[in-house]
């Protein structure tokens, strides 16, 4: 089994900034992708940003050039520093990766819990 403990989240004005951590623990073998994806309400998820193990990223549109996605191979984590935050990012985020464990064959999808970013205008 794969723990994922997201933290980061909160109330920001818009223009403001946050960053979202996301650290996986438990049964890995290694790591494919990691990424973020958000719900607001009445919405369907959506991708955010995913990173390979090779560190390539892959952004929705909304979020290019506001949003940085990084990971740290070494501790199992995947950060999401938002900048230039808009209202319209006000979602539930949710950390999401793709694992290989001990003695499995194939990889399986993870979420975390999820963390609120709210953005007042």
């Amino acid at each position: 089994q794969v723990q994922l403990v997201e933290s980061g989240g909160g109330l920001v004005q818009a223009g403001g900034s946050l960053r979202l951590s996301c650290a996986a623990s438990g049964n890995i073998f290694s790591i494919n992708t990691m990424g973020w994806y958000r719900q607001a309400p009445g919405k369907q998820r959506e991708l955010v940003v995913t990173i390979t193990s090779g560190g390539s990223t892959n952004y929705a549109d909304s979020v290019k050039g506001r949003f940085t996605n990084s990971r740290d191979n070494a501790k199992n984590t995947v950060y999401l520093q938002m900048n230039s935050l808009k209202p319209e990012d006000t979602a539930v985020y949710y950390c999401n990766v793709r694992v290989r464990s001990y003695n499995s064959y194939g990889l399986r999808d993870y979420w975390g819990q999820g963390t609120q970013v709210s953005v007042s205008s």
